[in-house]
C-alpha cells in the first residue's frame, strides 16, 4: 500500500474513532443522562456508530476536501 493510501486509511480510523467517541458519548449522556449502565449503552451507540462512520470518512473525505476547494477558489 502507498504512503498516501494508508495515510488515508488511518487518518479515517483515528478520526473516526474520535468523532464517533465525542458524539455518541454527548448524545447518549443527553439522551438518558448518567444512569447505571450508562457505558454499555454507550458502546453500544459508539459501534453502531463507529461501523458506518469510518466507511463513510473513507470514502467521503476525499469529495468533502474537493467540494472545500471549490467553495473557497483553491486548485484541487
Amino acid at each position: 500500500m502507498n504512503p498516501q493510501k494508508k495515510f488515508h486509511l488511518v487518518f479515517s480510523i483515528v478520526m473516526g474513532t474520535i468523532m464517533v467517541s465525542v458524539m455518541t458519548l454527548i448524545i447518549t449522556l443527553a439522551n438518558v443522562g448518567w444512569i447505571d449502565g450508562f457505558v454499555q449503552l454507550w458502546f453500544k451507540a459508539f459501534s453502531i456508530a463507529y461501523v458506518v462512520a469510518v466507511p463513510i470518512i473513507f470514502f467521503l473525505a476525499p469529495v468533502a476536501r474537493r467540494l472545500t476547494g471549490r467553495i473557497l477558489g483553491m486548485p484541487a
